[in-house]
């Protein structure tokens, strides 16, 4: 874990600087039309399905109020659930470690101080929360394709993990 915290992002620095002045300094994703992405407006009033939101409560990148203002801008029903620790600690929680804990309120109040007031904690991993989620609005199982890319149009270009995941940055 602490390896992967070490890693860094490799991005191209024209993206990023895209990333960053529209996602946070002029918050232009929030904006109906404002964002565009390959010639697209982004307009999050129009993602109505149902949305698992996840928060960490000691994120330093992500602060848990702005994670939870995401609910105020996305339509269909929302599930928001805050974990314990920060950015990459808080996320990677596997529930064979019995480490942490999460909350989760039903209700969804405007902000997130008013969330945390009536949240539950539970002990262990959000994971456990987020699996029955996710079951709850899955379809059938499948069985995993025995191969990769096959009676596809995307071909698979080498076998996993692929190059790139050994190549040093």
């Amino acid at each position: 874990l602490l390896y992967w915290n070490s890693d860094s992002t490799n991005l191209p620095g024209p993206m990023y600087t895209w990333y960053l002045r529209n996602t946070y300094f002029e918050n232009n994703l929030v904006k109906p039309g404002k964002c565009t992405v390959a010639g697209d407006k982004v307009d999050l009033s129009k993602i109505d399905i149902p949305v698992y939101v996840y928060g960490s409560r000691e994120d330093h990148i992500v602060p848990i109020a702005g994670a939870y203002a995401s609910t105020r801008h996305l339509p269909g029903k929302k599930r928001f659930v805050m974990g314990a620790s920060g950015h990459i600690a808080g996320v990677i929680n596997p529930p064979a470690k019995n480490k942490r804990s999460y909350w989760t309120n039903d209700k969804l109040p405007a902000t997130a101080d008013e969330w945390m007031k009536s949240a539950k904690e539970h002990p262990g991993s959000w994971w456990t929360d987020w699996a029955g989620w996710l079951k709850g609005h899955a379809g059938k199982l499948v069985a995993a394709p025995k191969g990769y890319g096959k009676g596809t149009k995307y071909k698979a270009i080498e076998p996993a993990p692929g190059r790139y995941v050994k190549a040093k940055a």
